[in-house]
């Protein structure tokens, strides 16, 4: 699978162009990932000396990219007149979701399960109201 994945206010605390402090267990979940072999891309607005900062940042904590803001390693600005900065990936990890950034043992367990917020979100409700399955749903012939 190939995920994008936010540095600022994702990886690290929002403090651009400053490098914040690190999310807990940010660059752990990542080494994970790649571990298991999906391909990540480092999605950035940082540009330049910014962007080489966030690279060694995680390049020193164990995490290499497999690009950066771009689709795949190899690919060149120049190759294609159409470049833009939206990067082609199964699933972006950023800070700036609908509802936010869940924590990272959330983020790789819905990656490595396959499942969706909502399903860990039912998961729980179910096991805080003690019920072992959810209410089978009555339908207008079940009477």
């Amino acid at each position: 699978m190939t995920i994008a994945v936010d540095f600022d206010g994702t990886i690290v605390e929002h403090k651009y162009p400053d490098i914040g402090e690190e999310l807990p267990f940010a660059t752990e979940t990542l080494k994970m990932l790649i571990k298991d072999q999906h391909r990540l891309i480092l999605w950035s607005v940082r540009e330049g000396k910014l962007l080489e900062d966030a690279i060694n940042w995680c390049r020193e904590r164990g995490v290499e990219f497999w690009a950066v803001n771009k689709d795949y390693p190899e690919e060149k600005k120049e190759w294609n007149e159409s470049f833009s900065r939206k990067i082609k990936a199964d699933v972006w990890i950023d800070d700036r979701n609908i509802g936010g950034l869940p924590d990272w043992g959330l983020i790789y367990q819905m990656i490595h399960d396959g499942v969706t917020f909502k399903d860990l979100l039912a998961e729980a409700t179910r096991r805080c109201s003690g019920r072992e399955e959810a209410p089978k749903k009555k339908h207008w012939w079940s009477r």
